[in-house]
C-alpha cells in the first residue's frame, strides 16, 4: 500500500503545483511554446470531464462532481481490495494512477471555485481573493495546460464534411491528472492478460 500512496501523492503534488502556477501566472488562453511547435503550455479551463468534454449546465456540473466523488470511493476500494488480495505491482500502479488522476481533477472541481478569482484574457487569477472565489463548492473549473499539436494541416478540399478545414492532431488540452488516468487505463488494457492472470 505504501507504493500506491507514494504514486498518488507524487502525481497529486505535480498536478496541483502545475495547475496553481498556471492559474496564477497565465492569462486565460495564453500559450507558451515549450518544445518547438508541438508542445505548448496553453491555459484553458473546462467545466466537465477529461480533455474538455462537458456535461452541460450548473446541474450537469454538480452531477459530474458528485459522480467523481463516488468514482473515487470505488477506485479506492478497488485499490485497497487489490492490495489485500496480493495483486501484482503492475495492477497496483495502474489503479494508483487512475485514483490519483481522479482525485487531482475533483480537487479543482470542489475547491478552485472557492479559492480563486475568475481567470480572463485581461486579468490573472488571484488565490483567496477578498470578495471570495468565482464559484461555489463542487462548481469549480478544471485547469488544463498541456497541448501537443503534433500535426497541423488541412483536410483536402474534396474531403467529406470537413473539406478545406484546419486539422490538428492532437487537439485536446489536458493536465497531469488526465494523463495519469489515461495511462492507467491504457496499461490495464495493454497488459490485461498479465495483470489479471497474476491477480489472486
Amino acid at each position: 500500500m505504501k507504493k500506491a500512496v507514494w504514486i498518488v501523492l507524487l502525481i497529486l503534488i505535480a498536478d496541483q503545483v502545475l495547475k496553481i502556477w498556471i492559474k496564477t501566472t497565465f492569462y486565460f488562453g495564453e500559450s507558451y511554446p515549450v518544445i518547438g511547435h508541438w508542445f505548448y503550455l496553453h491555459f484553458t479551463e473546462n467545466e466537465g470531464m477529461a480533455y474538455g468534454m462537458k456535461l452541460g449546465g450548473t446541474w450537469g456540473k454538480l452531477a459530474l462532481s458528485i459522480f467523481r466523488l463516488f468514482a473515487i470511493a470505488g477506485i479506492f476500494w478497488w485499490l485497497k481490495t487489490s492490495v489485500k488480495k496480493g495483486a501484482g505491482n503492475l495492477m497496483i500502479v495502474c489503479i494508483s494512477l487512475i485514483l490519483a488522476g481522479a482525485i487531482g481533477n475533483i480537487i479543482d472541481s470542489a475547491f478552485y471555485g472557492l479559492i480563486f478569482s475568475e481567470s480572463s484574457f485581461m486579468h490573472l487569477a488571484t488565490i483567496f481573493p477578498k470578495g471570495g472565489g468565482y464559484a461555489s463548492f463542487l462548481h469549480g473549473k478544471v485547469v488544463d495546460m498541456l497541448y501537443f499539436p503534433v500535426i497541423e494541416t488541412h483536410f483536402p478540399k474534396g474531403f467529406p464534411i470537413y473539406g478545406g478545414e484546419d486539422f490538428v492532431f492532437f487537439r485536446p488540452v489536458f493536465n497531469i491528472a488526465d494523463s495519469a488516468i489515461t495511462t492507467g487505463v491504457i496499461m490495464l488494457i495493454l497488459f490485461q492478460r498479465k495483470i489479471f492472470t497474476n491477480t489472486k
